[in-house]
């Protein structure tokens, strides 16, 4: 995937890490924190690869791209790796693992390289579509702003990112409309 994108653009300047699952076995449904016997090894397995290894193996994979280029890494956590939201257990801890790796990637591409993270609360996509209505209202209600983020909330964060803040690196932007 690098070399092809270097290959057909010259160089790398921004790598975003966007690749998310709740895990197949939840269909798409929340899964309550006290339901721990629900999420098994196997089920684990598949959130930490896509959510937390993904990310780790692409950043690596692109690390000297990406010096050369003096770019960017933005990877897209979630609120719910900072505090107990979002689909289920293995997400959320997921998406908490993710926010720690991107401090310590931040660290370890400095300085030609700036890494930070995007943690978006509900966002209404096809893959929220299926909650309960009474959840997907209960967000709104809770937010401020009151309304659920969208696609183009998250990616101006993420431009922001990849194409700005020259001097901010390590951290994690809470995209949610003041939801936490």
């Amino acid at each position: 995937m690098v070399a092809r994108a270097v290959d057909e653009l010259g160089r790398l300047d921004i790598l975003v890490n966007n690749a998310a699952t709740p895990g197949a076995a939840s269909k798409g449904k929340r899964i309550h924190y006290r339901d721990l016997d629900v999420i098994d090894e196997e089920w684990w397995e598949e959130v930490l690869a896509t959510n937390l290894l993904g990310p780790f193996r692409c950043t690596r994979a692109a690390a000297t791209a990406l010096r050369a280029a003096r770019g960017a890494v933005v990877n897209v956590a979630s609120v719910a790796g900072l505090a107990p939201l979002g689909s289920n257990m293995a997400y959320g801890a997921s998406k908490a693992a993710l926010i720690r790796l991107t401090a310590y990637l931040s660290r370890a591409l400095a300085p030609e390289v700036r890494v930070n993270a995007v943690a978006p609360g509900f966002i209404a996509t096809p893959w929220t579509e299926d909650w309960p209505d009474e959840v997907k209202e209960g967000a709104i209600k809770r937010t401020p702003l009151g309304r659920a983020s969208t696609g183009d909330d998250i990616a101006e964060a993420i431009l922001f990112f990849a194409a700005g803040a020259a001097m901010v690196t390590g951290q994690t932007l809470v995209v949610d409309g003041a939801l936490m």
